[in-house]
């Protein structure tokens, strides 16, 4: 099957199982199953760590936070002997405003880091870095932040030829407690290192009964291949898929949201991690999976004492879908 005949047959499909566009997510589903008062424990990554913490559930280890521009003086201390870690906004959005360090060593001025592009930094850019989150320049609204200095995750070694220069994570939507749809997001050179489809990363859909891929879209085009390893994205089969899935129900159980994406990485040393959790998860998903969601959704709504639906049941429910 040529290019574009590969397009419209996904086209036809997504459409003849209903699209979910943005005012429908917003208005029908978001708005209805997403109270407003609960978004603080998403939208704050640090309200996020805590609440997964609280009920068991694993996440990159905190070194420290910065909560204040003063307290900047003290982020040399705070990253003393860690060979890589990373600087993330609290309130952030998107992947904007991460700044991950892959090294360090000692340079003839003091202290260089080592970005995901090989650029050696000292420790006034990571100071100007961390003064820039504070201010807001990378939070949702530009609202006053705070930053997160975290372990660096350890590649999976499944994931060296499916990755460039990064980690991918896996964007699972949950709904009334069920996984409907998800997928995998690959770094690539032009996405800096970053498992962000918007800056150029290869998203994979995932069949949710087996862990495999789909079909993988990288800028909406549907590829074959990794634009940089070169390695057959057909072959991806995600490790722990029945973990993954199992960690993504209990995220959206303990926050209390009915339309939530969670973020989740595989960590060499710890298994699966709660990266971050979104109320407001995004709609290229379907794009990845070449199907699209609001069928889904309204069958999922269709569904009599969910609620009372074990984690185990709705996963197993979902093949139905």
């Amino acid at each position: 099957m040529s290019l574009i005949q590969t397009l419209i047959t996904s086209y036809r499909q997504m459409k003849s199982e209903g699209i979910l566009g943005m005012n429908c997510r917003n208005g029908r589903y978001i708005s209805r199953y997403n109270d407003r008062s609960l978004y603080p424990l998403v939208d704050d990554k640090l309200l996020t760590k805590q609440l997964a913490l609280r009920h068991d559930l694993k996440v990159p280890d905190l070194f420290g936070v910065v909560r204040y521009q003063h307290e900047i003086d003290d982020l040399e201390k705070l990253i003393a002997g860690k060979n890589g870690f990373c600087l993330k906004p609290s309130k952030g959005s998107g992947g904007k405003g991460i700044l991950v360090i892959l090294d360090t060593r000692d340079g003839v001025d003091g202290p260089e880091f080592k970005k995901t592009n090989n650029e050696w930094v000292d420790l006034s850019f990571l100071r100007r870095h961390a003064g820039n989150i504070i201010a807001g320049l990378y939070s949702l609204g530009g609202a006053i932040d705070k930053v997160l200095i975290e372990k660096l995750i350890v590649l999976d070694p499944y994931f060296d030829d499916f990755s460039y220069a990064g980690i991918p994570d896996i964007r699972v939507i949950v709904f009334c407690g069920m996984p409907v749809m998800a997928m995998m997001r690959l770094s690539t050179s032009a996405s800096d290192g970053k498992a962000n489809l918007h800056q150029g990363a290869v998203g994979v859909g995932i069949d949710m009964a087996s862990g495999t891929a789909l079909r993988a879209v990288q800028k909406d085009e549907v590829i074959t291949h990794h634009p940089d390893t070169e390695v057959d994205l057909t072959t991806l089969e995600v490790p722990h898929w029945d973990r993954l899935l199992r960690l993504a129900c209990r995220c959206a159980d303990i926050t209390g949201l009915g339309y939530i994406g969670v973020d989740l990485v595989l960590d060499r040393e710890q298994g699966p991690l709660v990266l971050e959790l979104n109320a407001r998860p995004g709609l290229s998903i379907q794009v990845a999976n070449g199907r699209g969601l609001k069928g889904i959704l309204e069958k999922v709504e269709g569904l009599e004492g969910l609620n009372r639906y074990s984690i185990d049941e709705r996963i197993s429910y979902q093949s139905q879908l």
